[in-house]
């Protein structure tokens, strides 16, 4: 008899897991997704690039599954036939302070396994991007940028070729976990057993965890929004590769860089201002629900103590053209308004301990017969396969 599996969350790690299940006989699947379409929050918002694994600590869970992951992503998209474009990364040093950072940026990247590192002096820079201003950059030859809308689809496709289900415009409401062992998921007007439950709902998987598992959260997702811009498609040429700061320790988030989308447009971006709304896409998304649940957290207020300055200028920047052209001009001094348009915005699941400390690393938990991803942040998207593999070897088998 096959085993039913529930995945809550039709992202494109909920879809990985159900597509890899869904080629073992043994189980039966069923992914409930509570918007009308699948990725259609992070991982259908993101800029599409595929991450290799450079800046992650060295033998952490989230540097050996970006290893594992790009690699198993990039033979998904040859078997399918899915667009990608392997057009390579440079990580750009702009003054004598950043040299250091790129230096030791390499070292972990060669400790992580990647392939074809290179450094680059700045006559070597300005042939592979005439408009970048750089003293010192590392090329990242195996980076890319895919398709993952298309990633996604093949994956629900399959998925129900083998025979599973996707429930779209169904939200789970509750869970019982009932005397032989079993998962009792209440929907909207039915009750379901399952064997195993898997929770993927990204920006809301810490409340359902709390709601599935009636225990504590131990760890709060704070929204933030990303903003970007596109470059007009006549200045195109400003940007060959993936182009993107040395990131500094005392900040976390990357930083504003330069994309290459797989469409064969450009984008730079983005800042990272708190939503006040967890699927929050503009400055008018309120949510007063949301917007307590951060601002009252304890970790948030101690983020907030520890990096104002930080918080401060990405705030302005989301209010200010001239404060976000300037931090692009840092990479390519060319680069003025008229040549860019408002575009896209994402928010990103940002899990973050009572301390403060973002956690960077995957963090996934088991509570019975279910499997909560509590943190999947990037590059859950290039290594969903990879992330799937170890849940299913670790959780689920």
């Amino acid at each position: 008899m096959q085993k039913k599996i529930a995945i809550i969350g039709g992202g494109i790690l909920g879809l990985a897991i159900g597509y890899k299940l869904s080629k073992q006989s043994k189980y039966k699947i069923y992914l409930f997704e509570k918007e009308p379409t699948i990725g259609n929050h992070q991982s259908g918002r993101n800029s599409g690039v595929l991450h290799c694994g450079l800046n992650y600590k060295p033998k952490s869970l989230k540097a050996n599954l970006a290893f594992e992951g790009i690699r198993e992503m990039i033979g998904f998209c040859d078997d399918y036939k899915i667009n990608y474009d392997r057009c390579g990364k440079v990580v750009v040093a702009t003054n004598d302070t950043e040299i250091p950072r790129l230096e030791k940026l390499a070292e972990r990247g060669s400790l992580n396994g990647l392939e074809g590192l290179k450094f680059l002096n700045s006559n070597e820079l300005k042939k592979r991007e005439p408009f970048v201003n750089g003293k010192k950059a590392l090329l990242v030859p195996e980076e890319g940028i895919v398709d993952y809308k298309a990633v996604m689809n093949k994956m629900s496709s399959i998925i129900k070729e083998n025979g599973g289900e996707i429930h779209l415009n169904s939200k789970v409401e509750n869970l019982k976990t009932i005397t032989n062992n079993k998962e009792l998921i209440e929907l909207d007007n039915s009750e379901i057993e399952f064997d195993k439950v898997v929770n993927c709902t990204g920006l809301f998987s810490d409340k359902i965890f709390n709601s599935l598992t009636k225990k504590k959260r131990p760890l709060r997702i704070v929204p933030f929004r990303g903003e970007y811009m596109d470059i007009k498609s006549e200045y195109n040429d400003m940007v060959n590769h993936l182009v993107y700061p040395v990131p500094n320790p005392q900040y976390p988030f990357l930083g504003v860089h330069f994309t290459r989308m797989i469409s064969g447009g450009r984008e730079v971006g983005p800042n990272a201002v708190l939503a006040l709304k967890r699927e929050g896409y503009k400055n008018t998304d309120i949510s007063i629900k949301d917007s307590i649940d951060s601002l009252f957290y304890s970790g948030f207020y101690h983020f907030i103590k520890n990096n104002f300055n930080f918080a401060m200028g990405e705030f302005y920047s989301s209010l200010s053209m001239k404060s976000f052209i300037n931090k692009a001009q840092k990479m390519i001094p060319d680069i003025q308004e008229y040549m860019i348009e408002k575009g896209g915005a994402g928010v990103r699941a940002q899990a973050m301990s009572p301390k403060g400390e973002l956690i960077m690393d995957f963090k996934i938990e088991k509570y019975n017969n279910q499997v909560h991803v509590l943190n999947a942040p990037s590059p859950g998207a290039t290594a969903s396969l990879a992330i799937a593999n170890y849940i299913i070897k670790n959780y689920i088998n």
